[in-house]
C-alpha cells in the first residue's frame, strides 16, 4: 500500500525546530556531564568546594572567543580550568613551582556559549578544591 500522508511545510518546520531544541539541550547536558567526568577522573572523585580558591571571570562576555579568567589558589601545586559547555571541557592546566608564591593564573579562554568555568586546584597535601563562575556569552567563540 502506498502512503498518502503528506507533511505541510509548517508541520515539517515545527518538527525540525522541536528536534533541534531537544538535541541542543541534550548536547549542553552531555558537555556538562563530560566536564564532571573529566573532573572525577582528575580528582578520583575527591573534590571540595573552597572559599580560598577565587575565580574571577566576567559575568557577561560579549565575545566568547577571548574571555579573561583569573584564578588565585593559595597553597595549590596545580590548577586545571574546565568549561562545562565546550565540546572539549578541559581548557587549560598549570603547575606551580616552589618559587611561585602568588599561585595566581591569568589567561584568556574560548567559550562556545554561556556556561560555567570551573577551577580545580590540587593542593600541597594532595587534596583538591573547586571554585566556579558562570559566564553568559553573547557571541559564541567556537563558531556559534
Amino acid at each position: 500500500m502506498k502512503s498518502t500522508h503528506t507533511v505541510s511545510r509548517r508541520g515539517f518546520l515545527a518538527t525540525t525546530l522541536v528536534a533541534a531544541g531537544v538535541l541542543g539541550l541534550g548536547s549542553r547536558v552531555a558537555f556538562a556531564n563530560l566536564a564532571e567526568e573529566e573532573i572525577k577522573t582528575l580528582t578520583a572523585g575527591a573534590v571540595t568546594v573552597s572559599d580560598s580558591i577565587v575565580i574571577e571571570a566576567p559575568e557577561i562576555a560579549e565575545n566568547g572567543t577571548t574571555v579573561p579568567v583569573e584564578v588565585t589558589a593559595p597553597g595549590a601545586v596545580a590548577l586545571t580550568l574546565f568549561a562545562d559547555g565546550n565540546p572539549t571541557p578541559a581548557v587549560a592546566s598549570f603547575k606551580f613551582g616552589k618559587l611561585n608564591a602568588s599561585r595566581t593564573v591569568a589567561t584568556r579562554i574560548r567559550l562556545a556559549k554561556s556556561q560555567n568555568v570551573i577551577a580545580i586546584a590540587q593542593m600541597e597535601d594532595g587534596s583538591f578544591q573547586r571554585a566556579q563562575a558562570n559566564v553568559k556569552v553573547t557571541i559564541g567563540g567556537c563558531g556559534g
